[in-house]
């Protein structure tokens, strides 16, 4: 029985049919299921715990820690381990983390609590990512990978305020939990392995080690600015006056816009190469941070939101479909999942560093600096891409 349902690391599956991709989605959605909604999450702990916004930074880090620290591991694990066993046992550890955390008062306790648990979520990102970018066509995949996590996000943000009034952080932390069971179901349908499925995108090429080490910078450099940004965004809503509600109202509708941005990748693919949607991207969130100043009303925060959102979900995807086609083994995207991991690890304790108790302007100009770093490192290795694949095209 457990056999027929984990297999062996030569089990052959077919990494682009559909079931296939929609169990790495969810395992991915399942995985990112705390950090898709952690400006919300952000403000439970600060509401309903009573921790105070420099401690729900940490808390946030401390989690993100755990997350990266696993994706790190199967840099080296990936190749040796049955993926459908680890990832039950990935999806196990979220169960237990996320009922073992509830109840719990202490800073402290907690942090050490929701370390354990990204050490699970962490696992199941980096296997679904790994999955993906071995499909055929991994910038659609990827695409519909994040519009299946804005699904996720857009129906989460709507409902956090009345779970909160309903049961608190417990009843929040118990959902994180059930999401993660009903993933049991769907580990069979997974490769047991990346062995016998690889498959490099039609643009992949080598470029230079110098090119692979700045994308991987940028990589961990844009999320290092998410996880700034991210973590605080609801507080910095609720700072200037809105509402708890009207907040999670606003990012409800950016959910809406994530998936369409998510989608515009899916669609559009490489037909106008990627420097230039990764360029709207990256310099487009940095203009929606800098109105950020100005927002007063839920009206401005929202649409700012909004912006940011679409942005976000439609730049994700080109990212890791760009570190995919700098080398043809798949190693430079899962180092690339380790960076990401880590910039939102790092994200949230940097920017509770300067979290002052009169606002949050610092934080948004961190944020938009490093956004700003982040794309001058990467669009030189995608334009290196670009160019060796036109002298290949040309030789033949």
């Amino acid at each position: 029985m457990l056999k027929h349902v984990y297999g062996t690391m030569d089990t052959k599956t077919d990494v682009n049919s559909r079931l296939t991709l929609f169990a790495a989605m969810l395992m991915s959605t399942i995985g990112g299921s705390v950090f898709i909604v952690q400006p919300g999450f952000v403000q439970g702990m600060v509401d309903y715990l009573g921790f105070s916004e420099k401690e729900v930074g940490y808390i946030a880090s401390a989690e993100m820690s755990g997350f990266a620290l696993m994706t790190i591991l199967m840099i080296f694990l990936s190749s040796r381990v049955n993926w459908r066993k680890t990832v039950t046992i990935f999806l196990t550890i979220a169960v237990l983390g996320n009922f073992l955390s509830t109840g719990v008062d202490s800073v402290e306790k907690f942090a050490l609590i929701r370390f354990f648990v990204g050490l699970g979520t962490g696992g199941l990102v980096s296997v679904s990512y790994s999955i993906v970018a071995l499909s055929a066509k991994p910038d659609r995949n990827f695409g519909y990978m994040i519009v299946m996590a804005a699904v996720y996000g857009g129906i989460g943000f709507f409902a956090m305020p009345t779970l909160y009034k309903l049961a608190e952080m417990n009843g929040l932390l118990c959902f994180f939990a059930a999401f993660a069971v009903i993933g049991i179901a769907f580990v069979r349908y997974l490769p047991a392995s990346g062995k016998e499925h690889i498959e490099v995108p039609e643009d992949a090429v080598e470029v230079s080690f110098v090119f692979k080490g700045m994308a991987l910078a940028g990589m961990f450099t844009y999320f290092l600015a998410q996880g700034v940004i991210w973590a605080y965004l609801f507080l910095i809503g609720t700072s200037a006056g809105i509402g708890e509600q009207s907040v999670a109202n606003s990012f409800t509708i950016s959910q809406l816009a994530a998936i369409v941005g998510a989608m515009v990748a899916a669609i559009i693919g490489i037909r106008y190469g990627r420097s230039l949607p990764l360029t709207i991207g990256i310099l487009g969130a940095v203009t929606a941070l800098l109105f950020m100043f100005g927002a007063t009303t839920a009206l401005t925060f929202g649409m700012i939101v909004i912006v940011y959102n679409f942005l976000w979900n439609m730049t994700h995807p080109y990212l890791l479909a760009t570190m995919a086609s700098l080398d043809h083994t798949g190693k430079v995207v899962v180092f690339a999942v380790s960076m990401q991991t880590m910039g939102l690890a790092f994200g949230p304790a940097l920017a509770a560093l300067f979290v002052p108790e009169d606002g949050f302007r610092t934080v948004i100009w961190l944020g938009a600096g490093l956004f700003v770093i982040a794309f001058l490192l990467i669009i030189f290795p995608v334009l290196s891409q670009r160019k060796i694949l036109k002298l290949q095209s040309n030789s033949k």
